[in-house]
């Protein structure tokens, strides 16, 4: 059995399969494993009420859905018996329930026997579980988006699939991702948490030539504000924004935090276009990639389908390879990648 990708759905699959007596080789193009999971708050959550969960992804396919939002909890029990300690038991959210875990501590715990810097072979034969992390660098690339994620998910698992006949999702566009500071700031890898700009839904947002694009409604998460401000726009903010916090974080504290990276953070006197009276600041950012949302067919068992909806014998896929559970909106992208890394392992078994 070949498992191609080391991130969490990678990991997990891995580690459920040798407890169901498999033996998989885990294959991982990057240097080190962890995938984009080791660069995240590692919180691993699911939506309160499964309407919520509907409302919030409504393009998203139900049968894909459901097994995610029901088999969450279990799942995060499992990780424990593994000896995950979770950081948080909470996820501080009133919408959504769930865990922190501590993404270095982590990724120690499940990766066992990663072949690094090794390609899934064009040949490779069946069962094979693809993992690979989506196609967030392709994308913004494609976007002349930031890239919040690790580099190597560039769509191997896609193209892998497609090459046997694999059908897509809708929703190749759409991406879970947050503001950054634009360029030139320095982003590390490390900072991708700490430099997110998580208060966009209390400034006024403008495009680069001055016209206002402040959306009517933001979401608490701010995804939907992520894809609409694109490679650059001006965070604008008066007195009352300034004063909100996030996730114990001021306002301020995250624009600070923007500053030392090297971003553009202005009086909006010196902007070359008028802004609304009372601004005190601007902050110019750029939309960062965290991983697709769009991705793979796949059924209820993991099992890659082609265009006729049947199952491509011995080919499975997990994590954010698949798509069709977040479309139109957001979910956590580590719970779909730990429960179907689960699905994806005992449906080798079977």
């Amino acid at each position: 059995m070949l498992v191609a990708g080391a991130g969490m759905s990678g990991l997990v699959c891995a580690a459920r399969a040798r407890q169901l007596g498999l033996r998989p080789t885990v294959l991982e193009k990057g240097t080190r494993p962890g995938g984009s999971m080791l660069l995240s708050s590692c919180v691993v959550w699911r939506h309160r009420e499964w309407e919520d969960f509907r409302a919030e992804c409504p393009g998203g396919d139900q049968d894909l859905q459901r097994p995610v939002w029901e088999r969450l909890d279990d799942a995060l029990g499992w990780l424990e018996s593994l000896g995950a300690e979770p950081v948080w038991r909470e996820t501080g959210n009133p919408r959504t329930v769930g865990k922190r875990f501590d993404p270095k501590a982590l990724t120690a715990l499940l990766a066992d026997d990663v072949r690094l810097g090794t390609e899934l072979p064009a040949d490779a034969e069946p069962p094979l579980v693809l993992a690979t992390g989506g196609f967030g660098k392709r994308l913004a690339a494609e976007q002349g988006l930031l890239l919040r994620a690790n580099p190597w998910s560039d769509g191997a698992g896609l193209d892998f699939a497609r090459a046997r006949g694999a059908a897509l999702t809708a929703g190749l566009d759409q991406f879970y991702g947050r503001a950054l500071p634009a360029p030139p700031a320095r982003v590390r890898e490390e900072d991708f948490v700490r430099l997110s700009q998580l208060y966009g839904r209390w400034a006024r947002v403008y495009a680069p030539t001055g016209r206002e694009i402040t959306p009517p409604s933001v979401s608490w998460s701010e995804n939907d504000l992520a894809q609409a401000i694109g490679p650059s726009a001006w965070y604008v903010l008066d007195d009352q924004g300034l004063a909100h916090e996030e996730r114990g974080r001021s306002v301020a504290e995250m624009i600070e935090a923007a500053r030392a990276a090297g971003g553009a953070v202005v009086d909006p006197a010196e902007l070359p276009f008028r802004t609304a009276p009372g601004a005190r600041v601007a902050v110019h950012v750029a939309a960062g990639v965290t991983h697709t949302i769009g991705g793979l067919r796949v059924d209820t068992r993991a099992c890659v389908l082609d265009e006729q909806g049947e199952a491509i014998d011995g080919v499975h896929a997990a994590g954010v390879d698949v798509g069709g559970i977040a479309t139109g909106g957001y979910a956590s992208g580590l719970a779909q990648a730990l429960v179907l890394g689960l699905v994806a392992a005992e449906s080798v078994a079977d």
